[in-house]
């Protein structure tokens, strides 16, 4: 930010971010322009609950003005629009770095939402903090006069959108912050009285504040007749949660849930509630549509606090756990102090009943989401499940509530699914809830790992979110039933006796290829054995005790979390036709330096299907075309040549040595 300063006028240039915002602002992003006095009204009551809380310990800061309000004053002479609050106003600094920089007001954020939409009017300005900037709706110049609470001076910020805002002192009577709109030629309607009431009542009917509109009355009759300029009382001042849920209409809910958001679109659900117990406290608490910016941010509103409709914070963590942070809405209690502080909250038993309140309305309203409005639960599940499985990580409490509410895509069909869903549909004799985890359903689809499952007619879960494993080890189990892996090496699949047996009597016979195996994978495998889980590959790895998913293990290399790689277990197919081949050259002759090159390559095969990185993927290609071109030669076409009809590899990878993946 550059500075030309002058005899009491500071000249700045915008951030390059809020140049680019101002600009797309001018040029229509917005459709709904009259979003601008709801954005303009929220800001000047946030400021209006600052002061009214600092008051409490600091009473003097009311002294010039004891009144708490906002003023809307249309000036049709002028063409000038002013919003004005007795809020706790802004210093010359706050303006600098509120009004001309990011600093915290989310607009890189919003930037970089606008160019993944790549799309106009998204209904976004309002979650992204950058309320301020809609006075360019119908602007096309904004002077801003405040006085900040206890201070003597007072400043002006005044800019055209044109890449420049200018900082001078000013003249205020009274602390606060009065925004002045220098209306556009073809917005002239927002001076209109009938208008501006409209918008007041739609809007900002509920803000906690008396809201005054300056009206035109005429006074007298005839001759006498005259025109006078009153301040009118517009909007009820009235908090809404307070009000009997009998009074209240579906479309007041909505209005004040986008009041207090700032969320253009309405919500999925809302729940309005009173506890009467030992503690008295009222909450209405909502469900978004869709993702606030601020989601994973800690920076994010949340549940506002008010004790005795005093507003007291708006990110009261202490309130909602971090596997709620979507809901939004308000809890007013009457048994917290006024000057509640952050340490007495976290070791308040009030606020620890209010919390378990929370959750459990919270849960009880998703529940019912989910039952009578499918739908709207799978757009809520699409925007917030991943937030939600948190939960199963955080706080066993819950674990069967949220395994009631989680979903996942599964084997027996396109689309989400329940875990009751799933139980309600297990085979008979099956004795657990099957999933696998990757990055995508097409990577897990097709997994090796899923063939006698599939055999069997078991359904399985595709985990693909990032927390899903630990989802998965924090719930543990559903309605009585394990939740299984079909990755861990100790998947243990219903047999008959004759099927033990069959089992047994491969693995005595593939102890020859099994040993070998172990001998040449020793470096990169725990151990070799016979699998009962494999149909149609010939290998699959599995992971041992201890060990993670492979897609977990890059997840974390990939946030600098990476943990040593716990070795692997390699299970073969005995019935697959290269493994028998493979046997079968073990058993004329142990010494054949090829089998050596196709157990390795069959070890880089096991870890591309498992999703893990080949850690030299050039010496994996080498092996492949060699051993393309043996086929070619030896004139075979239907498995792995006969070895004396093989050449010795020596000019392949073999004197490479083998490393570790």
């Amino acid at each position: 930010m550059s500075a030309e300063t002058h005899p009491q006028r500071e000249t700045h240039s915008f951030q390059a971010e809020i140049q680019q915002l101002l600009s797309l602002v001018i040029n229509s992003l917005y459709s709904h322009q009259e979003i601008f006095l709801r954005e303009l009204v929220s800001n000047a009551s946030d400021a209006l609950d600052k002061l009214r809380f600092r008051s409490i310990t600091e009473p003097e800061l009311l002294k010039d003005e004891p009144a708490l309000e906002l003023r809307i004053i249309p000036d049709a002479d002028k063409g000038t629009l002013t919003i004005e609050d007795t809020g706790i106003g802004m210093t010359h600094d706050e303006l600098v770095k509120n009004l001309g920089t990011i600093a915290h007001s989310g607009s890189r954020e919003f930037l970089q939402a606008l160019a993944q939409k790549g799309q106009k009017d998204m209904q976004l300005i309002g979650q992204f903090g950058v309320g301020f900037y809609s006075a360019y709706l119908v602007a096309d110049r904004v002077d801003v006069v405040s006085r900040a609470a206890g201070e003597g001076t007072a400043w002006r910020w005044a800019s055209e959108a044109h890449g420049t805002f200018t900082v001078e002192p000013a003249e205020k009577a009274t602390r606060g912050t009065a925004i002045t709109l220098h209306l556009k030629a073809d917005q002239k309607e927002f001076l209109d009285e009938w208008k501006l009431r409209q918008l007041i009542t739609q809007y900002s009917d509920y803000v906690g504040h008396p809201i005054k509109l300056q009206v035109t009355k005429h006074v007298g009759s005839g001759e006498t007749q005259a025109t006078e300029t009153a301040l009118e009382v517009v909007n009820k001042a009235s908090a809404l949660w307070q009000r009997s849920k009998s009074e209240i209409t579906d479309e007041q809910y909505q209005e004040f849930y986008k009041h207090l958001t700032h969320d253009y679109d309405q919500p999925l659900a809302w729940t309005h509630f009173k506890a009467d117990g030992t503690q008295q406290f009222t909450g209405l608490l909502f469900v978004p549509k869709h993702p606030p910016f601020d989601l994973n941010s800690q920076q994010q509103r949340g549940v506002r606090l008010f004790v005795k409709r005093v507003f007291i914070m708006d990110r009261c963590e202490d309130l909602v756990p971090q596997w709620l942070r979507f809901v939004r809405g308000v809890i007013d209690s009457d048994d917290l102090p006024l000057n509640v502080s952050r340490e007495m909250l976290q070791d308040s038993a009030v606020v620890r009943s209010i919390r378990k309140h929370v959750v459990k309305k919270s849960l009880d309203l998703l529940e019912k989401m989910a039952k009578d409005k499918p739908d709207d639960y799978r757009t809520f599940w699409e925007s917030f499940g991943t937030v939600v499985k948190e939960g199963l990580t955080l706080e066993t409490e819950y674990r069967e509530k949220l395994g009631a509410l989680v979903r996942y895509e599964s084997s027996r069909e396109e689309g989400l699914t329940s875990l009751a869903d799933y139980v309600a549909r297990m085979k008979e004799g099956q004795e657990a809830i099957y999933y696998v985890y990757g990055e995508s359903r097409r990577a897990v689809a097709d997994s090796p790992h899923l063939e006698s499952l599939k055999k069997r007619g078991y359904e399985v879960l595709f985990m693909t979110d990032p927390v899903d494993e630990w989802a998965a080890q924090g719930l543990r189990d559903f309605q009585g039933k394990p939740l299984v892996s079909a990755l861990n090496a100790d998947l243990k699949l219903q047999s008959t006796e004759e099927e033990k047996k069959e089992k047994e009597q491969h693995s005595e016979g593939l102890k020859g290829l099994t040993d070998r195996m172990k001998d040449v994978l020793r470096e990169d495998v725990r151990e070799v054995r016979v699998s009962d889980r494999l149909t149609d590959s010939p290998v699959c790895l599995v992971v041992s005790e201890g060990g993670s998913p492979a897609y977990l293990e890059r997840l974390l290399k990939e946030r600098g979390k990476g943990m040593p790689r716990v070795k692997r277990i390699l299970e073969v197919n005995p019935k697959h036709p290269v493994i028998e081949h493979l046997r079968g050259l073990i058993a004329r002759d142990p010494s054949l330096p090829q089998v050596s090159e196709w157990i390795e390559l069959l070890h880089d095969q096991a870890l591309l299907t498992e999703g893990s990185p080949l850690s030299d993927p050039n010496r994996f290609a080498r092996r492949m075309t060699a051993l393309l071109t043996q086929l070619a030669t030896s004139g075979a076409g239907n498995g792995i040549p006969d070895a004396s009809q093989v050449p010795p590899p020596a000019a392949t990878a073999a004197a490479t040595p083998a490393q570790s993946s």
